[in-house]
Parts: structure tokens; C-alpha cells; sequence
């Protein structure tokens, strides 16, 4: 098993620790600016006291010109810095949610172990929504620091004042801080729980949009929609309990700031009215309980963002940890090679044994479908080498010491439900942009009557699975895309199971003028394709039964006559 990539995280913690990291700068910047917000909102109601005593003691315009520009030099820095940490946090949160995003991505379109449970709606819902959550931690820290800090300015100054008002705002933040902290681990659990459940229900909605005909064919619709209502109802009642349980946290995080404030409020007039403070002191001590509630509110919330954020960093780190479906190795196939098939013992096939030459056209027929579709699954690298037993070797290589990407630049497998994408004709044709045989990928695949059927040709734009086209239009996308690629060794899986009959000849026809020179496999039934070949083998119970041209074996083999003729 490949050890996974060294600057791979592969726990949540780990995936935080990163984040955190490179975001230093930015956090350091925007905790200063943050820092200086609420110093300089703490600073407003002790200014304010400050005046009031002084007021009362020299009532001249002087005193009064100067208390008016220190009160307007506070208020510039509390905007100024708010908005200029706000922007820096917020750059530095969304890029970082960027980079998530796109690495979740990443490792989401490579084959990993089949024991992986993450089907592709969860690895969107953790690439999306949990992306961004984990970046949130980025903006909690240094508000959490700038919090504690207004805090600290608050229980000073009132401790200056009165030392017992000072033991009063630090106790009480310790109490609330201890009583929000156990609250928050609730969140937490509920949360992930929460996620993992929207995830499954988005999984489910993808599997359903992508069986929605052959559900339509049968009379599914009715079972479908009872399984995604069981799912999504999950879903929702989570959903309700998370809302619960965040609705507890703030109100009981709301009613401890105000019980704390009204305690601080309350010490305050009485040491006025015992003569131990004076007004202006009480007037400081009155604005300071007021002010430090918001502090003391975002200060209490930071535990609940941060189980969230450490929440959804473990789920991503589901899809960044899963282990490869085989161990890279330094080799790479040499061009034009061959493809042989030694022994391979996996679900339905047992000791599978051929060799297709460099250059040739093959088709093999299966009696059993299921046997293609094994045997196309290991040829895709989408089956671990450990699952099966046997050698799969190209150009004398076996593919378990290849890359996963230098098996595909070399071989690739065309499966026979090829996936559809938003875009246009070309950018599923040619999704990178750098195939030099598109025309000849288009005429050969016989698609040339949907570009010429739309004024936009190759830019017709294509709907999300390709629901404005039929499902042979479909097909002969799919089969244009896998012969642009134009690889060395090409496996193509039905691929012209949804066209008519004149259609499929055409289609056979060009698929031995485009590929000449290059090894072809083309796993079919259809007498036309098996026809093209330059042999066909018979895949029957797991092995190759027969070996011939599609003619010799109609005239010598009844079981495959039954099987192919039409």
C-alpha cells in the first residue's frame, strides 16, 4: 500500500494544524486589528467615565474640545481596524476554503479502496459545505484572542476602579467559559452526526438522478422516492436536534453575559452609593458591563465554532486519508505495448488468461455480464491488485507497479455508462483542451448529426448529465471522448449498445481505420464489432473458451452462434 503524499494531513487535527499554518501572516494581522476593535470599544465607555469625572471637577470648552477628539480618535480606530481585520480574516478564510475545496477534489477523482464508503454526493457535500467550515477556524482564533482581550482590558480597568469589580468579570468568564465549554462537545458529536447524514441523503440524490430512466422504465419512481425519504428524514430530524442544542448553547450563553453583566452593574451602584467609587467610576463601570457582553458573547461561541470546524476537518480527512486503490511504483509502460491477461482469479473470473499484440484489435465476448464488467473494473485500476489474484501486464509491466495516472495515460478503459458533464460537445470531447483528433474522434464515433443538428456545432451546450441528448447521442459522446484521448492501449465496454443497427456498422467500421497500429479491446456482443475484429475471444464462465474471427467461430461454434447472431 502506497504511504500516503507527506504533506497529506490525515486527521482532523492535523487537517486544522495546517490551516492554521499557512495562515500565519494573515491571522497575526488581522488578530492586531481585531485586537485593537476591541480594545478600542473598550476603551469607549472607560473614555466616557473619564470625561464625566473630569467634567465635574473643570467644566471649561478646552476639556470639553479635547474629551469630543479623543472620543472621535476612538471611534476611527474601532471602524477602521474592524474593517481592515474583517477584510484580511475573510481573504484568508475563503482562500483557504479554496484550497480544500480543490485538494478534496482532487483525491475525490482518484481510485481509492473500495472500502471507502464515500460515494460522490458525500464527497461533495465535504469538498463544499465541510470545506468551509474547516477554513471558519481561521476567523475564530484571532477573534477569539481579540475577545479575550477586551475582556482583560475590561476586568483592568474595573479592577483599577475597584478590585472586587475586576475578581467579578474574571470569575464570572471563568464560570461561563466552564459551563459553554462541556456544552460545546454536545455540538460537536451533533454536528458531525448531522453532516454524515446530509452527506448520505446527497448521495443518494445523485444515485437517483443517475438511475432516473431506468427507474422511470420499471416503475421504480414510488420505491425510490420512499428510500430518499427515509434517508432525508434522518437527515432532518438531526438537523432539528443540532438546531436544539445550538439554541440552548445561546441562550444559555446570552442569560450568563447578562446575569454577569447585571452583577457587575449592580456591585458598581452599590460601591457608588457607599462612597467606595466615584460617578465617573460608575458611569465607566456601567458602560463596561453593557460593552462587555458582545465580547463575552463571541468569546462564549468560539468553543462551539472550533468542535464544528474540528468536525468537519474529520470528515474531510475521510476522503484526503483513504488509501489508494494500489501502491505507485517508479515505472512507466513503454509506448505501444502489448496487454496480457495471467491468471486472474477475481468474482466471476477464474485463471483469465490472454494476450492482446501491440497494435492489435481484439473484441471479447462475454456470455455472463458480469464477467465483463469484472474484468473491465481491473483493467480500470478500479479494484485493488491485492483483491485479485494474477498479473496484469502492459508492455511487459505489471500495472500494480505503475502509477495509477501512468496506467491511464497509457490504457484507457471507456466503461459503458461513461459519465456526462455540463459544458459543451467539446469540453467533453476533449475536457483538457489538448487533443489534436477531435474531427476524426467525432467522425468515427458517428457523432457528427448532433454537431451539424445545432447551430453551435461543437459549442452546443450540454446539460448536467447530458439530459438534453438521447441515450445513444450519450454513448457516442462518450465513445468520441475515449478515442480523442488517443492512447496506446484503448478498452472500450458496449459501446454501441444504445445505437441502431446501420449506426453500430458505421461506428465498427471507422474504429479499425482510426485505431490501426494501436492495441484495441472492444468487450461487445454486437456481430458487427465482433465482426471488425481481428479476433474475438469468448469469455464463458470466467474463462476464454474459444478463439477465433467472428466468422470461423459462427461456423464452428453453436454456443457462439446462439449467443452473438441476431
Amino acid at each position: 500500500m502506497r504511504t500516503p503524499e507527506p504533506h497529506r494531513p490525515l486527521s482532523g487535527a492535523g487537517i486544522l494544524r495546517t490551516a492554521l499554518r499557512r495562515n500565519l501572516g494573515a491571522m497575526t494581522w488581522g488578530t492586531v486589528l481585531m485586537g485593537l476593535y476591541q480594545a478600542g470599544e473598550t476603551a469607549f465607555p472607560i473614555a466616557l467615565g473619564l470625561i464625566v469625572e473630569h467634567t465635574l471637577q473643570d467644566r471649561s470648552p478646552g476639556s470639553l474640545g479635547v474629551s469630543i477628539g479623543a472620543l472621535a480618535v476612538i471611534i476611527t480606530t474601532v471602524s477602521l481596524s474592524w474593517r481592515f481585520g474583517m477584510r484580511v480574516l475573510q481573504k484568508a478564510n475563503t482562500t483557504e476554503a479554496h484550497r480544500w475545496r480543490v485538494q478534496v477534489a482532487e483525491c475525490g477523482l482518484q481510485p481509492v479502496d473500495r472500502k471507502i464508503d464515500l460515494k460522490s454526493g458525500e464527497v461533495l457535500t465535504i469538498a463544499t459545505e465541510d470545506a468551509d467550515s474547516t477554513a471558519d477556524i481561521i476567523e475564530v482564533v484571532p477573534l477569539l484572542i481579540s475577545s479575550l482581550v477586551a475582556v482583560v482590558v475590561a476586568a483592568v480597568a474595573l479592577g483599577l476602579a475597584d478590585l472586587r469589580l475586576g475578581l467579578l468579570v474574571i470569575m464570572g468568564t471563568v464560570v461561563i467559559l466552564t459551563i459553554l465549554s462541556v456544552m460545546s462537545k454536545r455540538i460537536g458529536a451533533s454536528t458531525q452526526e448531522q453532516q454524515a447524514r446530509v452527506a448520505r441523503a446527497g448521495a443518494k440524490v445523485a444515485d437517483l438522478i443517475t438511475g432516473l430512466r431506468p427507474l422511470h422504465g420499471f416503475g421504480g419512481n414510488h420505491a425510490a422516492f420512499v428510500s430518499y425519504r427515509k434517508v432525508s428524514t434522518e437527515a432532518k430530524h438531526q438537523a432539528i436536534t443540532v438546531a436544539r442544542v445550538n439554541g440552548a448553547y445561546a441562550g444559555a450563553a446570552q442569560a450568563l453575559n447578562a446575569v454577569l453583566a447585571a452583577a457587575v452593574t449592580l456591585t458598581a451602584g452599590w460601591l457608588a452609593f457607599d462612597g467606595q467609587i466615584t460617578i465617573g467610576e460608575l458611569v465607566m463601570a456601567v458602560g463596561l458591563a453593557q460593552f462587555i457582553m458582545e465580547p463575552l458573547k463571541m468569546f462564549s461561541e468560539m468553543p462551539k465554532y472550533v468542535m464544528m470546524a474540528r468536525a468537519s476537518a474529520d470528515r474531510m480527512a475521510l476522503v484526503l486519508a483513504a488509501p489508494p486503490v494500489s501502491a505507485p511504483g517508479p515505472q512507466r509502460p513503454a509506448a505501444g505495448g502489448d496487454l496480457e491477461i495471467d491468471g486472474i482469479r477475481y468474482g466471476t473470473l477464474r485463471e483469465l488468461k490472454f494476450r492482446v499484440a501491440a497494435g492489435e484489435f481484439v473484441a471479447i465476448t462475454a456470455y455472463q455480464p458480469r464477467a465483463a464488467a469484472d474484468f473491465a473494473s481491473i483493467l480500470a485500476v478500479n479494484v485493488p491488485p491485492q483483491e485479485y489474484d494474477g498479473t496484469v501486464r502492459i508492455s511487459g509491466r505489471e500495472i500494480a507497479e505503475l502509477p495509477v495516472e501512468a496506467v491511464r495515460e497509457h490504457m484507457l478503459v471507456n466503461p459503458y455508462d461513461g459519465e456526462i458533464f455540463a459544458g459543451t460537445l467539446r469540453t467533453n470531447i476533449d475536457p483538457a483542451g489538448t487533443s489534436r483528433t477531435v474531427p476524426e474522434a467525432v467522425e468515427a464515433s458517428m457523432l457528427t448529426d448532433v454537431v451539424a443538428l445545432h447551430r453551435d456545432g461543437l459549442d452546443y451546450a450540454i446539460r448536467d448529465r447530458g439530459a438534453n441528448l438521447s441515450g445513444g447521442q450519450r454513448q457516442r459522446l462518450s465513445l468520441a471522448r475515449a478515442l480523442a484521448a488517443d492512447t496506446d492501449v484503448l478498452v472500450l465496454h458496449d459501446p454501441t449498445t444504445a445505437v441502431d443497427a446501420v449506426t453500430e456498422q458505421l461506428i465498427a467500421r471507422n474504429l479499425v481505420k482510426l485505431r490501426r497500429g494501436r492495441t484495441t479491446v472492444v468487450i461487445s456482443s454486437s456481430p458487427t464489432v465482433l465482426d471488425a475484429a481481428d479476433r474475438v475471444l469468448v469469455l464463458d464462465d470466467g474463462i476464454i473458451t474459444a478463439e477465433d474471427t467472428h466468422r470461423n467461430l459462427l461456423a464452428t461454434d453453436e454456443a457462439y452462434c446462439l449467443a452473438v447472431a441476431r
